[in-house]
């Protein structure tokens, strides 16, 4: 999210807040993120079973869930994160055995080129915003003959909830979230030109839209691009429950839709 340094100053100040959003959320991540781990073990399948001996660079690790299932395949980890809290999650799981530890930008990797087998980026990527930058900077850092597997969100994912607050404001309650057209650009503008990718739409079901947005804080995922993090009144909340209703299934539940990309980049 950031170019050069000096050019845009609110771009920092933007991957700053996210940074400060996931580590407030660190300590209650792993009780709220069934679907990140649902996505995770999807993309985790389309990895080699064993990864004995290979330099493996989890992208985004978060807590940890998955550096820690990539160092069970026998995969020498670094923990990369935008956040220092959540590094500190992520030692405590895995601690210091074949497995080290970077807090970093994933536009501007500190590793030399061809350093890693393979990178997992698992729902990180959609907080980069330009994915250009971050796929070009995977494919530099990949060894000749590595593999790349990475998952973000597409346009149409929250779609209730979006539609949902629209009927309550005119203000911006939900990311945006990019086309698959434009995750093919990204691709291509970072010349990663062999490459797969699969689209599955993954729907969580919830007793209410308050779940649903309490899941989202807990995880971390509630900053907004372009919104003022004032308090959202419980007037507002309410309005927002009543008008998810209209989503409902036949037993009552209320539907999360996510659009789901998973890819994979050879080098």
């Amino acid at each position: 999210m950031n170019q050069a340094i000096a050019i845009n100053s609110e771009i920092m100040v933007d991957k700053q807040a996210i940074a400060e959003a996931f580590g407030k959320a660190a300590k209650s991540y792993d009780l709220h993120a069934a679907f990140q781990r649902d996505v995770g073990e999807q993309l985790l399948t389309l990895l080699p079973v064993s990864l004995e001996g290979k330099r493996v660079l989890d992208l985004g690790c978060g807590t940890g869930y998955f550096s820690k299932r990539l160092l069970e395949r026998g995969a020498q980890v670094v923990c990369f994160d935008l956040s220092s809290e959540m590094l500190n999650r992520a030692k405590q799981r895995c601690g210091d055995q074949s497995v080290s530890y970077q807090q970093g930008d994933a536009e501007q990797l500190p590793f030399g080129d061809e350093s890693f087998d393979f990178v997992f980026s698992s729902l990180a990527l959609q907080w980069c915003e330009d994915l250009s930058r971050p796929l070009r900077e995977i494919r530099r850092v990949l060894k000749p003959c590595g593999q790349a597997a990475f998952s973000t969100l597409l346009d149409g994912s929250l779609c209730e909830l979006k539609a949902s607050w629209a009927k309550i404001d005119s203000y911006q309650h939900v990311n945006d979230f990019i086309s698959t057209n434009q995750v093919k650009i990204a691709l291509a503008q970072s010349e990663c030109q062999n490459h797969r990718l699969n689209l599955p739409t993954i729907t969580v079901w919830y007793d209410s839209a308050f779940s649903l947005m309490r899941d989202l804080k807990g995880i971390g995922a509630n900053h907004v691009s372009g919104r003022s993090q004032g308090l959202t009144s419980r007037k507002a909340l309410m309005q927002v429950e009543r008008a998810y209703q209209t989503f409902k299934n036949h037993q009552g539940l209320l539907p999360a839709t996510y659009q789901v990309c998973l890819g994979v980049i050879n080098r």
